[in-house]
């Protein structure tokens, strides 16, 4: 599953050697998996996370509501519950635990379950797992005091489908109110991140996992 903005990530169906009958069947470390975009996170990797093998100022979340391109069923539809998914390397949608130089995957040995699925040259394992019991942000935060108060109230006042809403409303809102409601809900999204970093001491990087990425960046 990729965000809407940017390329969308190439689809789970097998590729044309195996259409033709030349399939491959061990990796070729050429990294395309890779390249196209880090894996989202299943309930079976929860402890990778808990215990900082992959920390969270290294991940982001798909919001519920958020567009997003299912490599399953390719195509672009809003997502049914947060997904998790590994941070790119700067704007680019290379995995950040790829060295590129050595073609290799830096955490192989602790890589992620959907990792572990993919082999390019049968997907069905994937393609079994994709969307099964998804790691969710209440999984891993909602104990933690006053935080996962400030990410629900996030979640309700930002929810995507009012944003949508808004955004649909705003071509034929003369008087602008979708509009001003909208530019409150950017305002308000902007503002909350700063009360954690601020007030809170949070690594800014971990904002996009705690509260999505930004909205002035996915209503792009």
């Amino acid at each position: 599953m990729k965000v809407a903005s940017g390329n969308k990530k190439q689809g789970l169906k097998q590729p044309a050697k195996a259409r033709e009958g030349k399939t491959d069947t061990a990796c070729k470390r050429c990294g395309t998996c890779c390249k196209k975009g880090g894996p989202s996170f299943h309930q079976a990797d929860k402890a990778l996370i808990e215990t900082g093998v992959i920390p969270s100022r290294c991940l982001y979340t798909i919001r519920k509501g958020e567009m997003a391109y299912d490599n399953v069923r390719q195509c672009l539809e809003p997502v049914k519950s947060d997904i998790i998914k590994i941070k790119g390397k700067g704007d680019s949608w290379t995995c950040l635990f790829f060295d590129e130089a050595q073609a290799a995957c830096s955490i192989y040995e602790s890589r992620p379950i959907e990792c572990r699925a993919l082999k390019c040259w049968d997907t069905a394992e994937l393609e079994a797992l994709y969307a099964q019991k998804r790691l969710k942000r209440k999984d891993l935060i909602a104990d933690i005091e006053g935080l996962w108060d400030l990410i629900k109230d996030h979640q309700e006042r930002c929810n995507y489908d009012t944003i949508h809403a808004l955004v649909k409303a705003i071509s034929s809102d003369r008087a602008g109110d979708s509009r001003q409601k909208l530019a409150e809900l950017i305002q308000f999204d902007i503002e909350i991140r700063k009360l954690v970093v601020s007030r809170g001491g949070m690594d800014a990087d971990m904002l996009d996992f705690l509260f999505g990425r930004p909205l002035h960046r996915t209503l792009k």
